[in-house]
């Protein structure tokens, strides 16, 4: 067993890395790009030439604060030709009728892009930095905090070794080693919690021509109540689709055993969908099955030497698209504190993690609060109503209203500050929708008037 000492030649000084996926290796381009030297240890194999991992590609949708992230290193044009913007929901009934929500103003789009499309463009850019150094199939057994010290596993040759950090950033995920060497400090605060819901992979196939077979620009969704599905355009024609199904119970993964199964369900939940889908039952059964975890914790850093980012410090579940935007931002802000503080890594830990916990907290909360809205609300005439009065008041009041979907989607608002304006506003609406029981009743002088009063008195 070797031990390994970073070398003191790069200036400033050369950092470590643990975790190659999105966040880790956005991440490695802005400290690349700072001038530092950097090491990136990564359990997995180099997805550049394995492939991306079967079942955890579920497509992602890019926002406006991931965008920043990557126009912040020079890279959002590259990313943008493989990306397709889609404008609003379009929900899908029992009976295969469609109804459209639009996202945001006209021409606001939030963009599907492949997970591991984007990752190995990432990894490529990182790469061709000087000074940076990947290291693919390093199973993290152990960190030592005091000693500085990381324990791996080549996943090739089985050999062992030490590798001494001088600063190490933990990007490695919501199992994340990192955080586990961690948890084992004094008064470290960590909380995990699962849905009783997983989730499978399942594909809509491209039309015999090579286009798609639904609308390319929008993400659909089959809202069932208890339980959705969703699908989120490909550049093939194909759409990746998401079941989002309980585990246990009458309709459940565990009740659905045999291809007959899966099909009679289909068939009668999502009839629209199953043409569609020629390798439904082949997906069902190859794809796994995955768990739902929200993740909690503090401190995000140990003195100067280890800080937690993305995943690692804040998984959340995927239901407002948000978990690479937060992990991103995370990036964004690591990187504005770099500018002020210069190399004062005390102080640069510290105020990263007193900025992002109480917003990783509340896109965590938002996150289980859009899933109730998109399996059960979007197919309830009532509040696809109170949206579109919600919509009108935005056009009259820009200055008093923003829907708490724009401020998290298309803003940079502090996620904490849009969470505590959205309960604002749900609590607005709710007495507001208590005198409307159509779109044009928010034209009546009444209404009118009563919405004044609600704007005036919340602020």
């Amino acid at each position: 067993m070797s031990t390994i000492t970073p070398s003191s030649s790069a200036a400033p000084e050369r950092l470590t890395v643990a975790g190659a996926g999105l966040v880790g290796s956005l991440l490695t381009l802005y400290l690349a790009r700072r001038g530092y030297a950097v090491e990136v240890y990564e359990r997995r194999p180099d997805p550049r030439r394995a492939g991306s991992d079967s079942g955890r590609s579920i497509n992602l949708a890019l926002s406006d604060r991931g965008w920043r992230a990557l126009e912040g290193v020079g890279v959002a044009e590259a990313v943008r030709e493989v990306a397709i913007p889609m404008y609003g929901r379009v929900m899908h009934d029992a009976h295969g009728n469609l109804s459209q929500q639009p996202y945001g103003k006209p021409g606001q789009a939030i963009y599907s892009v492949s997970r591991g499309g984007l990752n190995r463009r990432l990894l490529d850019l990182a790469e061709a930095q000087p000074g940076v150094q990947l290291h693919f199939g390093q199973q993290c057994l152990d960190i030592n905090l005091r000693q500085r010290e990381l324990h791996l596993r080549d996943s090739a040759s089985g050999q062992e070794q030490h590798v001494a950090f001088r600063r190490l950033f933990g990007t490695d995920g919501a199992f994340s080693a990192v955080r586990s060497a961690m948890q084992r400090t004094d008064r470290f605060d960590y909380a995990q919690s699962y849905l009783e819901y997983g989730y499978k992979e399942l594909t809509i196939a491209p039309t015999a021509e090579g286009g798609w077979a639904m609308e390319k620009h929008a993400l659909h969704i089959w809202p069932r109540g208890r339980y959705m599905m969703i699908a989120l355009p490909n550049l093939d024609g194909s759409f990746t689709c998401t079941l989002f199904f309980p585990f246990e119970g009458e309709e459940s993964f565990a009740a659905l055993q045999t291809p007959a199964d899966v099909t009679a369900f289909f068939e009668r939940v999502f009839p629209d969908a199953v043409p569609l889908m020629p390798e439904l039952t082949d997906d069902f059964f190859h794809n796994p099955t995955a768990s739902l975890v929200t993740v909690k914790c503090f401190p995000w850093s140990f003195d100067d030497d280890v800080v937690l980012l993305g995943d690692a410090a804040h998984a959340i579940v995927p239901f407002y698209g948000q978990g690479m935007n937060a992990g991103f931002e995370d990036c964004t802000v690591l990187d504005e504190l770099l500018q002020r503080h210069g190399e004062d890594w005390q102080t640069i830990f510290r105020e990263f993690q007193q900025a992002r916990k109480p917003n990783a907290d509340a896109v965590a909360d938002l996150a289980v609060y859009n899933f109730v809205e998109m399996r059960d609300k979007v197919a309830d005439p009532r509040f696809l109503l109170q949206k579109k009065i919600e919509s009108k008041i935005s056009a009259q009041y820009p200055d008093q209203w923003a829907s708490l979907y724009s401020q998290v989607t298309f803003s940079h608002r502090p996620y904490a500050e849009a969470w505590a304006n959205g309960q604002r506003q749900d609590a607005i609406m709710e007495r507001l929708m208590r005198h409307i029981d159509a779109e044009t009743d928010y034209d009546k002088p009444e209404v009118q008037e009563l919405v004044q009063q609600e704007l005036t008195r919340s602020n």
